[in-house]
């Protein structure tokens, strides 16, 4: 059994699987901490939400790329990405504070493509920052 795990199709399928689980995970943790519905509003033609969404996409990804990088097993790996989420999500918030003159959400609900542009870079470029420490 032991030669079945270090079969680097299956160490492959199975990091692949559970990034996905995740990615899923974490996406409705930030559904749950947003104003606007995701997938309705993408479904609708907003863009300011598509690139919000798909910069904490691309940053979930990114984060768990560096965590497969550098720990040797699913627990380390998991453990790590679920921590660099959290930072992710932190730093969201952080977004929000930094800017007390308008709302994020309403924002990016109301299509406000500069916004959601800032909000897909933040979430990408602090995965990298999360990424580079774990």
């Amino acid at each position: 059994m032991e030669q079945f795990w270090e079969n680097e199709f299956v160490l492959t399928a199975g990091y692949y699987s559970v990034v996905i689980l995740c990615t899923i995970v974490f996406l409705a943790l930030f559904e749950l901490v947003t104003k606007y519905h995701n997938w309705e509003e993408i479904k609708k033609g907003n863009l300011s939400v598509a690139m919000s969404t798909g910069g904490k996409i691309f940053g979930v990804a990114n984060i768990f790329r560096f965590s497969i990088a550098q720990h040797d097993s699913f627990l380390n790996m998991i453990s790590w990405g679920i921590f660099g989420f959290i930072l992710l999500l932190i730093g969201y918030f952080i977004f929000e504070f930094m800017t007390p003159k308008f709302n994020i959400d309403e924002e990016i609900k109301n299509d406000n493509r500069a916004v959601g542009f800032m909000s897909m870079i933040i979430s990408i470029g602090l995965s990298y920052v999360i990424g580079a420490g774990i």
